[in-house]
C-alpha cells in the first residue's frame, strides 16, 4: 500500500495496531497523539510521532497526506455520565478542528472509528446499520455526534468517509495490546485474576435471558479490525459516507471467556455474583454484511482461546 497517512490517536490500543498494518503494507504512517490515555511506547517502529492534539492538527496537516485515520477519543463509558463535558469537548469538538483542518489542507479521505455504543440497547439481534441509534451514555452519543458530522461533510464538502462500528475489541498484535487505565473490558479483567492482581472476577448479572444467564457480547480480534481499516481506505468513495458494523456475528456470554481463560492460562478464575449493571443488554451481536459486501472483510480470528492466547501473552510480557 502505497500513500501518507495520518493516524490520530495512533498510540492507543487500536490506533497502535492499525499503524503497524499500514507500515507492513508499505505506507508511510504519522502518528499524531498527545499521550493522555496512549502510551509513547505503543507507537510502532517506522512510524513518524508528533506528540499534539488533534485541535492543532492544521499545523501538521497538508496535502501530502492520502488520508486521515481518527482514533483519538475519550471512551470510557462510566466516566462520560460523570464528565460529560469532557466527551463533547474532546470528541466531538477535536473531531470538528479536524474535519477543518482536513477542508483546509485538501485531505479528502478519512476512517473513523466509531461504536457500537451508538445504538444503546438494541430491540433487534445482530444488530444492522440501519437499527436506530438511541446511545445510553455521553460516550455513545458523542461518537454519534461525530458521524451525523462526517455524514454533513461527506454531503457538503465532497468527504470520501467510512465509520467502522466496533463491538468488543480483544486480543493483541506483537508488541501491541490492551493497556487501558482503568481497565474497563472482560478479557484483559479475567487476565489480571490470572496474573494474581485481582482476587475475582465480578459477573454482573446472572439472571439474563441468555443460555447461561450471563450477557452475550460480540468479540473481534484487533488485527482483523485492524485489517477493516485498511480496506476502507480503498472503499471510501468522494462525497460518500459509509457506516460498517465490526463483528464476527457470533457472541460469547460472559461465563464462556471466564472458562475460555482458565482453559488457556491454566489458573482458577474465582468468580464473585454482582448485581446487573444498568443499561447492559443482555445481547450485543453485530451483523457484518456490510462490511463483507462493501469492503471486501471477512475476520479469520473468530476463536475466543485464539483471542485470549494471544491477549495472554501480551499480558505476561508486560508483566515480565
Amino acid at each position: 500500500m502505497s500513500g501518507k497517512y495520518l493516524v490520530t490517536g495512533g498510540a492507543g490500543y487500536v490506533g497502535s495496531v492499525v499503524a503497524r498494518h499500514l507500515l507492513e503494507a508499505g505506507a508511510e504512517v504519522v502518528v499524531l497523539d498527545n499521550l493522555s490515555t496512549g502510551f509513547r511506547e505503543g507507537v510502532p517502529t517506522g512510524a513518524s510521532f508528533i506528540e499534539g492534539d488533534i485541535r492543532d492538527a492544521a499545523k501538521w496537516l497538508d496535502s501530502s497526506f492520502d488520508a486521515v485515520l481518527h482514533f483519538a477519543a475519550f471512551s470510557q463509558v462510566g466516566e462520560s455520565v460523570v464528565k460529560p463535558e469532557k466527551y463533547w469537548d474532546n470528541n466531538v469538538g477535536g473531531t470538528m478542528a479536524l474535519l477543518g483542518a482536513m477542508r483546509e489542507a485538501g485531505v479528502r479521505k478519512l476512517v473513523f472509528s466509531s461504536t457500537a455504543a451508538t445504538y444503546g440497547e438494541p430491540k433487534e439481534v445482530p444488530i444492522v446499520e440501519s437499527a436506530p441509534t438511541q446511545p445510553t451514555n455521553p460516550y455513545g452519543a458523542s461518537k454519534l455526534a461525530v458521524d451525523h458530522m462526517i455524514t454533513g461533510e461527506a454531503v457538503a464538502h465532497g468527504l470520501g468517509a467510512v465509520s467502522l462500528r466496533y463491538f468488543n475489541v480483544a486480543g493483541a498484535y506483537g508488541d501491541c495490546g490492551e493497556r487501558h487505565d482503568p481497565e474497563s473490558h472482560l478479557i484483559p479483567l479475567v487476565l489480571q485474576v490470572a496474573q494474581g492482581k485481582r482476587d475475582a472476577i465480578s459477573v454482573y448479572g446472572d439472571d439474563y435471558p441468555t443460555p447461561d444467564g450471563t450477557c452475550v457480547r460480540d468479540y473481534i480480534h484487533v488485527a482483523d479490525l485492524a485489517e477493516a481499516h485498511l480496506l476502507a481506505l480503498e472503499a471510501a468513495q468522494p462525497g460518500e459516507h459509509l457506516i460498517c458494523n465490526l463483528g464476527n456475528g457470533n457472541g460469547f456470554s460472559v461465563r464462556q471467556v471466564v472458562e475460555t481463560v482458565r482453559q488457556v492460562t491454566g489458573h482458577p478464575i474465582p468468580e464473585v455474583i454482582a448485581p446487573r449493571r444498568g443499561g447492559d443488554p443482555a445481547v450485543l451481536v453485530a451483523s457484518a454484511d456490510t462490511a463483507r459486501e462493501r469492503l471486501g472483510w471477512k475476520p479469520s480470528r473468530a476463536d475466543l482461546a485464539g483471542i485470549v492466547a494471544d491477549a495472554w501473552e501480551f499480558a505476561q510480557r508486560r508483566a515480565g
